[in-house]
This record gives structure tokens, C-alpha cells and sequence, in this order.
């Protein structure tokens, strides 16, 4: 894997040094100016407030790099204030061809952060942002900057290493998960799913791995995945992934993802536009693949098992119908009344085979309902759960990483919205309040396992810049999320 050297000192030369000031160290520095603790170059130009995501450049400021780029960490200074401002200086460099770029580490770091979480926000910030999916251009000549940090404070140097190190790992495993929900659903089947999840356990020795195919399913009656699966040439399975630390596993944690690779919404046909994105209806399985691809080298210490029903939802004259009505592997039936609420009859599968394994907390990703995309928009995912310390830690990861998430309730009135008349339940409510009564109906197959929902059908795509180091496509939403709560 890529590594990044710390340097003790600028003694090599390079196309660019990266200095970040924010607006406290600014205001001081404008008030010292004949300070020997301040860069002379930083006087050259008094338009540099160090607000968050300002750059200013400067040609020629020393022999050992030809131009210096100051980038601004704003008045509040949060890991995330670092991660965008290294992801600021690495879409700066976008128009230029570079051969290197030298990072200065900040001389100081509030005391609230630690300087290893520090180093990995802005690997991070920098790593993200390099990210392009040109799998499918014809080859072009590009090569990323060789970077480096340079830490004058010798007493920095391990913990920067480290830091650096672990943010190399965080951006592999979102990396691949976008990868995965980027790649078109004609090379993204289940099966292709399969080989992603076989690559990974060849790759680990931690890692081991069952897979149920179409006759399994059958025989372990899982009658949501193989509904849902049933309109397409492309056959269903079920993957389950088990990852065992080497010394005896604190807790046992499951993750489940959806895993729809490609969702037409079946005979309930969704509009030509709103298909375009709908190869990324397994981004909860590209979450939990992510998550496990960076397991072992990051020596988790939980026993951790990953689940996705991988299947297709298409129209067919094989396709399930409205009115129809499943068996699901708990032995819940299900009256079908939208083909296009598909994602949380697969999930109904999933989450009770994960339940059978009495996990310490269960946690899904699922790109649900358009509800969630209603209620919080485009960047922040909906949680709902059933489990105090479990959600809260949780929360707490998601906020480190930058990731945003909203708790909404899991309303028990709302249950009745579910009431079928000939089911067990229907697959869809009204046409309120959607993302509540998907997770009431996803909670019907936890039994009393403690369960964390993260509804991510808005941050697992972007249509649009999010963040500097979040461009259009796919994000990898929930995979540095996942990984900070499992080392925390």
C-alpha cells in the first residue's frame, strides 16, 4: 500500500510546500510582524484571513520549493476543519502537473485533538480528494504528487506515522466502496459482488466466508431476497463474511448492507431519470465490503461479520407482482404492495439471518427511501435504533469522521401503518412519514438484537460536490464511520 514519509526538515526540493494557518494564528502573526516566529512570506500578502478553504499562493519562496500554497483551517479547529483543508489544497492542485508537494504539519494542535487524529484527517482530506473513477476513459497520462509531511517536532514524528498510516487504511476501504457503487450494474452483478467478498478473504487470513446461491436460498427459505431477485437472469445470493481478531474478541458486532445492484423498481417501474443512479442500490454492501477489506491490517479488535442479499430488481415475466404475498426467512409473510420498496424485503432476509448469530449490536446500511432524501436532504443519513450506548457510540464516530447522520424515532403509532389485511405485513405505509415505517418494518426481523438503521439514500450518491474531498459519484458514505466506531 501507498506510504507517506514524515521529513524532520525541508531539505529536499519539491514543487510545492503546503503551509495551514488558521484565523487565530493570522490575526496574531498580522499583529507581530517583525516576530522571528513568523514567516516573513506570510507578510507579502495581508488578503490571507485563514478562513476555512482559502488558498493563497506564492511563487519562488525559498530554494527549496518552487511555489508555497497557504491554505486556511478556519476559526474553529475540528479534525473535519483539517480534512477539508487538505482536501482544499489537493483540488488546487487539480489545473497542475506536480511531481511532489511537502505538507507542514501544524506547529500546534488544540488540546481537545490528539496529533495521530490530526495526521489522519488531513491524509485523509488530501487521499479522498485524489480520488477519480476513470475505469472506463481511455488511459490518460496522470500521475499523483509524491507527498510528504514535514514534522519539525521530532516528538511528533511516531504518532504523525501513525496517524498517517491509519488514514491510508480509512481511504482504501472508502475507496473500494466507491469503486464498487461507480462500477455500472452490467459489471456490478451479484455474482461480481461475490468475487469482491472471495478477493477479500483470499487477501486476509482473519477473514472466512459462507455463500448461500439460488438453491441454498431456496432450502434456508429466504423468500425476500429470491422475490426480489426472481425478474432478473441474474441469480440471488447471500453473503456472510466473518472476520476473527487474534486474541479473543471483545464483542461480536454484525454489519448488513443492501445489496440491490441494480433497481428498476420492478413492474412498479420507476421514471427513465430516476434510474440513471440506481446502479448504487448496493452502496450498503459496498459500506460493509469497504469496511472488511481494511479489517485485519487494522487489527479490530470485535468479532465482526458482514451480511448482504446481492440480487437485481428488474421487470420481467418472471418479475414478483403487487399483490403478491412472501414467506421471509423468520417466517414473517409480506403482502407486496410496491415492487419498488424492494430494498427492505432483501433487508428482512438479511437482518434475521444476522439476528440467529446474537450479535453484542447489529448495524445496517441502506439506501431505503427516498422519504430520507425528503426529510434530510442529500448529505445527511437517517438512523433509527433500537439501542442507547450502542447508537450514541455510534454517533459520536460518525461526527469524528465527518459524516453526517440524524437520529429520527422509531414511532410505534406508525405500526399500524403496516397492517395488511391478508400478510403479516405490507411492504409499504402511506405515503407519510416513509422512513419511519421502513425501519418499523425492518425491525420486525431483529427480534431483540440492539440495532442501529442508517438510511444513506442521500450521502451514498453525490449529484454534486458535497465536499472538497466528496465529488460527484459514488462516497463510500459510512465505511470511516464504521471503522472509527469498531477502534474506538
Amino acid at each position: 500500500m501507498l506510504s507517506i514519509p514524515v521529513l524532520e526538515e525541508l531539505h529536499t526540493k519539491t514543487d510545492l510546500r503546503i503551509t495551514f494557518l488558521d484565523e487565530k494564528f493570522i490575526r496574531r502573526a498580522l499583529q507581530k510582524k517583525q516576530s522571528s516566529e513568523i514567516p516573513a512570506d506570510l507578510f507579502r500578502f495581508e488578503q490571507m484571513t485563514g478562513a476555512l478553504g482559502q488558498c493563497v499562493w506564492e511563487d519562488h519562496p525559498s530554494l527549496c520549493s518552487r511555489r508555497a500554497l497557504y491554505v486556511g483551517l478556519g476559526s474553529t479547529l475540528t479534525l473535519e476543519a483539517y480534512r477539508q483543508s487538505a482536501a482544499t489544497a489537493r483540488m488546487a492542485l487539480k489545473p497542475w502537473l506536480l511531481r511532489s508537494a511537502i505538507l507542514t504539519f501544524p506547529s500546534s494542535i488544540p488540546k481537545h485533538l490528539s496529533v495521530s487524529e490530526v495526521a489522519q484527517a488531513l491524509t485523509e482530506g488530501w487521499m479522498l480528494a485524489s480520488y477519480r473513477f476513470d475505469h472506463y476513459k481511455k488511459k490518460i497520462k496522470y500521475k499523483e504528487p509524491r507527498i510528504s509531511f514535514l514534522v519539525e517536532d521530532k516528538r511528533w514524528h511516531t504518532p504523525v506515522a501513525r496517524g498517517i498510516e491509519r488514514g491510508l487504511h480509512f481511504t482504501k476501504a472508502t475507496v473500494l466502496a466507491r469503486d464498487l457503487v461507480n462500477t455500472p450494474a452490467v459489471h456490478n452483478t451479484p455474482k461480481d459482488l461475490v468475487d469482491v467478498a472471495r478477493e477479500i478473504t483470499r487477501e486476509h487470513g482473519q477473514i472466512s466466508l459462507k455463500i448461500f446461491d439460488e438453491a441454498k436460498l431456496k432450502r434456508m427459505k429466504a423468500g425476500g431476497v429470491l422475490a426480489i431477485g426472481q425478474g432478473s437472469v441474474h441469480p440471488p445470493f447471500l453473503v456472510h463474511l466473518i472476520y476473527k481478531p487474534k486474541k479473543k474478541a471483545v464483542k461480536k458486532i454484525a454489519l448488513v448492507g443492501k445489496a440491490v445492484t441494480f433497481d428498476s423498481g420492478g413492474l412498479s417501474l420507476k421514471p427513465a431519470d430516476a434510474m440513471m443512479s440506481m446502479k448504487c442500490d448496493m452502496a450498503g454492501a459496498a459500506t460493509v465490503l469497504g469496511v472488511f477489506s481494511v479489517l485485519e491490517e487494522l487489527q479490530v479488535p470485535f468479532e465482526v461479520h458482514g451480511i448482504f442479499a446481492a440480487c437485481e430488481n428488474m421487470p420481467s415475466g418472471h418479475a414478483i407482482r403487487p399483490g403478491d404475498i412472501i414467506k421471509t426467512l423468520n417466517g414473517t409473510t409480506v403482502e407486496i404492495a410496491n415492487t419498488d420498496a424492494e430494498g427492505r424485503v432483501t433487508l428482512a432476509d438479511s437482518l434475521a439471518y444476522a439476528a440467529k448469530f446474537s450479535p453484542d449490536v447489529l448495524i445496517d446500511f441502506a439506501t431505503l427511501t427516498g422519504a430520507c432524501l425528503v426529510a434530510l436532504g442529500e448529505e445527511i443519513a437517517g438512523v433509527l435504533s433500537t439501542t442507547g450506548n450502542w447508537k450514541k457510540r455510534f454517533l459520536q464516530a460518525a461526527e469524528t469522521t465527518g459524516e453526517k447522520m440524524w437520529e429520527l424515532p422509531l414511532e410505534k403509532k406508525y405500526e399500524k401503518l403496516l397492517e395488511s389485511d391478508v400478510a403479516d405485513l405490507r411492504n409499504i405505509g402511506n405515503k407519510y412519514g416513509g422512513v419511519l415505517t421502513a425501519g418499523l418494518f425492518l425491525q420486525h426481523f431483529v427480534g431483540k438484537t440492539p440495532w442501529i438503521h442508517v438510511d444513506i439514500a442521500g450521502p451514498a450518491f453525490a449529484e454534486k460536490l458535497f465536499e472538497p474531498y466528496i465529488q460527484k459519484g459514488g462516497t463510500g458514505f459510512g465505511v470511516r464511520s464504521c471503522l472509527r466506531f469498531l477502534l474506538s
